[in-house]
């Protein structure tokens, strides 16, 4: 018995070797050629189909800090990272040098995510955090690549009872996170990476409209400009 395991395990270390020598002779370039003809592509059909509701989104934005509230958004895996992204955008700074403003994602507080997942259950994570610190001075954005996370889902609704404005950022066909927001983004694609991709470049064009509104005078509760 053992003479065949070890028989099995050489010829298993045999198998990866020459899978390694093959790969190694792979042209990788065509792969990652597709990959960002694929991302150009979706780039083209996004400019193309919703350039109106990235400004639109923008817009509820610099509103939202204009009557004193702030940015509430959330997500799982790699779209819990582009909801950290989007609030680290508004509290640090994007391209101009500004004050901080207010905005937070419901994904950092790892106490609060826990105890509420072990306590209720996952779905519940961002509907009891949205119920608790949204109200109606708020914008919040739900992001989900397929629209169909339920704890996305169940924390938009929670933001929408306590009077918040609601954006969805998602792709497909928008799921069920398009019917429970007050607006939605939907970016034209099925592929979950390439989604992703379009999902940070929509975070980047809105955080540049609101380095304009800054640059403007626009400022947090209606402020007095720097100066003024």
């Amino acid at each position: 018995m053992l003479g065949c395991l070890a028989e099995g395990a050489e010829g298993a270390e045999v198998a990866r070797h020459g899978m390694a020598i093959l790969f190694s002779m792979h042209d990788t370039t065509h792969t990652l050629t597709a990959i960002l003809d694929e991302h150009i592509a979706l780039a083209g059909r996004t400019r193309a189909t919703l350039v109106e509701d990235i400004a639109a989104l923008a817009a509820d934005l610099c509103s939202t800090l204009e009557r004193g509230g702030k940015l509430v958004t959330f997500g799982n895996g790699g779209s819990a990272a582009d909801a950290q992204h989007f609030a680290a955008e508004l509290t640090g700074h994007f391209v101009v040098e500004r004050d901080p403003l207010p905005a937070i994602a419901l994904t950092v507080d790892s106490s609060a995510v826990t105890a509420i997942a072990n306590d209720y259950s996952y779905d519940q994570v961002f509907a009891r955090q949205a119920a608790a610190l949204c109200g109606p001075a708020d914008l919040v954005v739900g992001i989900s690549t397929s629209g169909g996370a339920a704890s996305v889902v169940n924390g938009v609704r929670a933001a929408r009872v306590g009077g918040a404005r609601t954006w969805g950022l998602t792709g497909g066909t928008g799921g069920r996170l398009a019917t429970e927001v007050d607006r939605t983004l939907i970016v034209p694609s099925s592929a979950t990476a390439r989604i992703q991709e379009m999902h940070i470049l929509v975070i980047h064009a809105v955080c540049s409209v609101l380095d304009e509104w800054w640059v403007a005078g626009g400022r947090p509760g209606g402020g007095p400009a720097a100066g003024a």
